[in-house]
């Protein structure tokens, strides 16, 4: 079982969790990206995915233009592409893989559901979030077999960063 899924509610600490093991784990190269929330007047109004090479993409936001649509929220399809491409395509010697997060919103990307399970599929391990709920191509990952889930709480953050941190380094040296 070479995957990981940290799972959580919002507000659990998924997204904090996946940014500090992307520094702990710095030397093995990693790619793959994370997104942050995009406040205004104290409300989500988008998400902008920022990659592990300093690239960043508004992919979801409230006064975007688009037919594609998730709750409230415009998706950039083409433009998270780019990003997707952009992001995965230029990894050669990497040791692992971090993808924050697997959600209604990215899974409306064909390349990204296909880039995903390519990387499950692969030897390297991935290291994802993604929503306590969820279906579809979520729904397909926590069912895997190569898939240990991770479930994340205010109160078990900082165990948990202990823990994964020495589950992953166990999976790097394998």
């Amino acid at each position: 079982m070479n995957n990981i899924l940290i799972t959580g509610i919002p507000g659990a600490g998924k997204t904090t969790l996946i940014k500090r093991l992307c520094i702990v784990f710095k030397e093995f190269n990693p790619v793959g990206f994370v997104t942050n929330e995009i406040m205004e007047e104290g409300t989500i109004s988008g998400f902008e995915a920022n990659n592990l090479f300093g690239d960043n993409k508004i992919f979801a936001h409230t006064k975007l233009k688009s037919k594609v649509s998730v709750g409230k929220y415009k998706i950039d399809m083409k433009g998270f592409d780019i990003f997707l491409d952009q992001t995965f395509s230029r990894e050669k010697k990497t040791g692992l893989y971090f993808i924050d997060e697997i959600g209604k919103i990215a899974c409306e990307s064909k390349k990204f559901n296909k880039i995903i399970l390519a990387l499950l599929d692969a030897k390297k391990p991935v290291i994802s979030t993604s929503t306590d709920k969820g279906t579809g191509l979520i729904l397909d990952i926590k069912k895997r077999e190569d898939v240990r889930i991770f479930e994340v709480t205010e109160q078990n953050r900082e165990i948990r960063l202990k823990e994964l941190t020495m589950v992953i380094r166990d999976l790097l040296l394998e």
